[in-house]
């Protein structure tokens, strides 16, 4: 492994999101390729019939409400306001949820301790992180610590990489997500260490939205990679057969997501599909493992398989997963320890399956929902001008097209003349983009760690979309704030 500089966890007040991106994507590069869980599992794969795996997805956001005054209000984590303000609205969950956060810290060690085989998939976010070190619940970040950098609970635990702010993909200028998806990286490794950052292989999108406009969706697949994922997470709804347009026949094998861009370049990743249905309830009740039950080995390049049925849901939201969870998930881990039906972790399963000689060319290819009909219309290569045309006439003929979400570049066609309309959420990236990243900065920097985190702050998916109230206030004073210090400081 490279020489391992020591990440401080926070600079100046601020999360370490940037800095040390030479460093890291070189560590992650040299551990991309080796398996991460097959040394010690203790999984019989030539011998299961199917498994089950499930991933907690948690979030809070970053709000300007440590003060009286919105405009002059410290930015802290939406938990610490929920916890200062008890009395109103569902606010009395704050207790629960700050518990959920670190209970996996409890469950894992105890399981272990019954000589079971815990398996979970994490997934915070990175204003979540921070504001729980910043609240000072000190002692959620321990637990984590614990199952994470612990080597007695490696293989029980796998942590799933995703954008730092929680920026929705469609609608997040590309050039952005990826500074999103290299800020959590940096953001892990300063609290969990280097080590632990190699082993994280998949990534969870934010809402489990995937572009499905070309250039975007190349874009996406291109920054996953870019930043050394192996494998990402996707909903069944969200993907298309490419051959027939309509969906996936076997969502329980991994497939190849393939993008291709306007220009006819293409990029692909690994997909793990998550099936449709209510998430919450589904996970809190473990119906993964029981739906993987009625399952058998599945043929996949000449192999018998066993099957992967893959579930995420919020960790915290929601009665069933406050209270139904806990009991339920020690219940099937006791029960699925040892048995045919195993509980995995998706990354264990992969090196598992890629260990029987299967590569990725033999997965199945899937592509972003509604681009059969772009390809019946458009031959990729043609260029994005005459890409926008074909959208733009399957539009006016099915109102039901769409093309979810664009982008923005730094080529100044995306924004030449539109300054005065793009809202506040455009104007601080715009401005970004023409102010900071094209001046190369230093990244270690704190005009530049400060003028990113308010970006990527300002872009979580709560203020992705205005509506009316006190969030929209929130989203756009951290907008104001972000594009004042952009005009500050560069």
């Amino acid at each position: 492994m490279s020489h391992s500089p020591q990440l401080a966890e926070q600079i100046n007040g601020l999360p370490n999101i940037c800095g040390e991106e030479q460093y890291l994507s070189t560590l992650i590069a040299e551990h991309r390729c080796k398996p991460v869980s097959l040394t010690n599992s203790p999984i019989a794969f030539e011998r299961i019939k199917s498994a089950c795996a499930i991933a907690l997805h948690m979030h809070q956001p970053l709000i300007p409400a440590g003060g009286d005054e919105l405009q002059t209000a410290e930015i802290i984590g939406n938990l610490q306001d929920m916890m200062a303000h008890q009395n109103i609205g569902d606010n009395h969950n704050a207790p629960v949820f700050q518990d959920c956060y670190q209970r996996m810290g409890r469950f894992i060690p105890e399981l272990m301790a019954e000589g079971k085989q815990p398996r979970v998939m994490l997934e915070y976010s990175g204003t979540l992180l921070f504001g729980l070190r910043q609240m000072g619940a000190d002692a959620v970040i321990e637990h984590l610590q614990t199952i994470t950098c612990d080597p007695q609970y490696q293989d029980a635990v796998e942590w799933l990489g995703c954008p730092w702010g929680h920026a929705v993909a469609p609608s997040t200028p590309v050039q952005d997500y990826r500074l999103h998806v290299r800020a959590w990286q940096h953001h892990f490794a300063a609290i969990f260490g280097a080590e632990a950052l190699a082993r994280v292989r998949g990534f969870s999108p934010s809402e489990m939205a995937l572009p499905n406009h070309p250039d975007v969706a190349y874009e996406f697949v291109k920054t996953l990679n870019d930043a050394g994922y192996q494998w990402v997470l996707l909903q069944e709804h969200t993907i298309e057969d490419p051959a027939t347009g309509n969906g996936i026949r076997n969502p329980h094998l991994p497939h190849r997501l393939v993008c291709t861009n306007s220009n006819g370049e293409t990029v692909e990743i690994i997909a793990i599909i998550k099936t449709q249905g209510s998430d919450s309830k589904l996970v809190a009740q473990m119906q993964p493992w029981y739906e993987a039950q009625s399952l058998d080995r599945q043929t996949l390049a000449g192999h018998a398989v066993p099957p992967l049925v893959t579930q995420i849901a919020d960790g915290e939201n929601g009665g069933v997963m406050m209270n139904e969870f806990p009991p339920k998930y020690q219940d099937v881990v006791r029960e699925a320890s040892g048995s045919q039906v195993p509980l995995m972790n998706v990354s264990e399963y992969l090196d598992h399956l890629f260990a029987l000689g299967i590569q990725m060319s033999d997965l199945p290819v899937v592509q972003p929902v509604l681009q059969k009909h772009i390809w019946e219309r458009f031959d990729a290569g043609s260029g994005a001008e005459k890409l926008e045309q074909s959208i733009k006439k399957l539009k006016q003929e099915d109102d039901r097209f769409h093309m979810d979400g664009g982008s923005w570049t730094n080529n100044i066609s995306w924004v030449a003349g539109y300054e005065n309309v793009l809202g506040p959420m455009e104007q601080s990236s715009v401005l970004f983009s023409k102010k900071v990243l094209s001046q190369q900065p230093d990244t270690r920097s704190h005009a530049y760690r400060n003028a990113l985190y308010h970006l990527m702050a300002s872009q979580t998916s709560c203020y992705r979309y205005w509506g009316q109230g006190l969030w929209t206030d929130y989203g756009r004073e951290i907008c104001r704030r972000s594009s004042e210090i952009i005009l500050h400081d560069f």
